[in-house]
């Protein structure tokens, strides 16, 4: 069950959005909120997993309020402006609705929510293990082959994972630790806070470096334990 909050300084819209999100079973509505202040308010209190905002409210919008934030949940956002959709996309929000919002894109938004959710809460498992795993990326779930990934490089809430047959690396919104729980730690070694290496495709470690080839990435010193046990094996 995912927990939600629904945004907007009009009293029918968030009628007409309580009333879509009672009909989604993997939902629980925790509050409605008038405005962005309120929704902070609940933030600081509850552990929210996502939120339908809306962008045009009085005093801080819904752009600027998700750029506040530090640790965000999801975000979908149901707006009547179109022209905001490339900045909703660089906040890496989940979907992007334009009212009025039919209840069957509405509940296509929710599952692309509930499977990154999925995603998220799933625990690794060697024995599991299916040699990959799948990242949203502009609004679709991109699948990334485990064996294919050179390093992953963590940037604020997103990740950057530079795969070996790809010129340009695959951009997601999730955390280090998120994506660290999902990779063998027999294959994978944390090398600095912004930096995770596949073992199999370093070609040699020097003082704080590691070279990859053509790439060299920070080793730090509280990480080089964990990779000389490795490289030891």
């Amino acid at each position: 069950m995912m927990k939600c909050i629904a945004v907007d300084d009009e009293k029918l819209v968030l009628d007409l959005l309580e009333d879509d999100i009672k009909r989604v079973p993997f939902l629980q509505l925790v509050q409605r909120c008038r405005n962005a202040m309120e929704a902070a308010e609940v933030l600081r209190r509850e552990s929210i997993d996502l939120i339908f905002l809306d962008i045009q409210m009085p005093g801080l919008n819904g752009l600027k309020f998700v750029e506040s934030l530090t640790a965000k949940p999801m975000i979908i956002f149901i707006t009547a402006y179109k022209e905001h959709a490339l900045e909703g996309f660089n906040l890496a929000a989940i979907d992007y609705l334009l009212k009025p919002v039919s209840f069957e894109r509405f509940l296509k938004a929710c599952n692309k929510a509930y499977d990154y959710y999925l995603l998220q809460q799933k625990p690794s498992s060697s024995n599991t293990d299916p040699g990959y795993f799948f990242v949203f990326v502009e609004y679709n779930q991109v699948k990334v082959v485990i064996a294919d990934i050179l390093y992953i490089e963590g940037m604020k809430d997103y990740v950057k994972i530079f795969l070996e047959s790809a010129d340009r690396p695959v951009i997601t919104r999730m955390s280090m630790k998120s994506l660290e729980d999902k990779l063998s730690p027999h294959r994978f070694v944390r090398t600095h806070k912004s930096f995770i290496v596949s073992v199999d495709k370093i070609i040699s470690v020097k003082r704080d470096l590691i070279s990859l080839g053509k790439t060299e990435l920070p080793l730090s010193e509280n990480y080089k334990p964990a990779l000389d046990k490795l490289l030891s094996k």
